[in-house]
């Protein structure tokens, strides 16, 4: 991918297609675009047909086209236009706040951006509250300063951008992975390098120091569009890192994880595809259930009304100044219950 964004007044994207990608154009760009772009497959096709997306300076109408290894196309993007998110008044917790950007630590419960089962009460409504004008908008769509999204019952640290400039360097720096975004999860069982199953699954491996590595592809489920799925042969490769940080009786365990890659409930698939889904979660966790030999440990986490996971360090270069900046959000009351009871069982 070359720089994502290119400064004119709609603005520009370039796409350079890579080695695995699929051979139809449509699907081939959207397997590369970057997520903070927010082109979904179907708006790619519009943008195809209504001669938006170009090569070599000659637009390119069939979304079946073939591509090849190395082309490099580029997708005209309209500017950003108003919708009818409205200021709401919504108390933030503010880690940090420049004049071009602003940390939030979210409450879990919160959803990001509206949608049309979320209009309001969501983090947008409370940042055009907070911040007035002063938030950038990107792609076509006015999505004010969210260059970045957490599920909505996953507690902890984002930033938003609140100015153009801070937009295009913070998106290029999740393109190129190179943001630490480390979270604590509270999963079933204790992922374990001497268990066969885990070294016989598919891209699932352990580095030095314990360290557990997934490395799939993800894409949405075949049948049910809220959920992701584990794939091969399409979808976008994804990649999760994570390791024990406590074990509570060998039946659940505390875990640092962290991403080379930002996909959609990320952490939360890769962890149940390898067998160590979260506490709580009630989308991909199925009905497993903590023993009762972890007493009240298993009677709290067995009624955890969300997925025991939190955004708990967040960190970046500044689009800016170039000061690197770190951030740790401490773990919220629920999950530090549930962590505290399952230690004294």
């Amino acid at each position: 991918m070359e720089g994502p964004f290119e400064d004119d007044e709609g603005g520009t994207l370039s796409v350079t297609i890579g080695a695995d990608a699929p051979a139809r154009l449509d699907k081939a760009l959207a397997a590369a675009v970057p997520e903070e772009a927010a082109l979904s497959r179907s708006r790619l096709i519009r943008m195809i047909a209504e001669g938006d997306v170009s090569r070599d300076g000659q637009a390119v109408t069939d979304p079946r086209a073939k591509v090849a290894e190395g082309e490099v196309y580029t997708l005209r993007l309209a500017p950003a236009i108003a919708v009818e998110t409205r200021p709401e008044a919504i108390p933030l917790a503010v880690v940090w706040e420049d004049a071009d950007l602003v940390v939030i630590d979210k409450p879990a419960g919160m959803v990001v951006h509206p949608a049309p089962g979320s209009p309001s009460g969501t983090l947008v409504n409370a940042l055009l509250h907070h911040c007035g004008d002063s938030l950038s908008g990107i792609g076509g769509e006015r999505r004010p300063g969210i260059v970045h999204r957490i599920d909505k019952d996953t507690s902890g640290l984002l930033v938003v951008a609140k100015s153009d400039r801070a937009h295009h360097g913070l998106a290029r720096q999740f393109e190129d992975h190179s943001v630490a975004r480390h979270y604590l999860a509270v999963v079933h069982g204790v992922p374990s390098g001497a268990d066969p199953r885990l070294r016989g699954l598919r891209g699932v491996g352990f580095e030095p120091g314990g360290i557990l590595r997934i490395a799939t592809n993800l894409a949405r489920h075949r049948t049910d569009r809220q959920r992701q799925a584990v794939v091969w042969d399409e979808g976008r490769h994804a990649i999760t890192r994570a390791r024990v940080v406590e074990d509570f009786a060998g039946q659940a365990a505390l875990m640092d994880c962290w991403l080379e890659t930002g996909r959609t409930h990320q952490i939360r698939v890769h962890l149940a595809y390898a067998g160590h889904a979260l506490v709580g979660d009630q989308t991909y966790g199925g009905r497993r259930k903590l023993p009762g030999s972890l007493g009240q440990g298993a009677e709290i986490g067995n009624a955890f009304p969300r997925q025991a996971l939190h955004a708990a360090t967040l960190g970046f270069d500044h689009p800016v100044t170039g000061e690197r900046m770190e951030f740790s959000s401490p773990l919220p009351e629920d999950m530090e219950a549930l962590i505290g009871a399952l230690r004294g069982a």
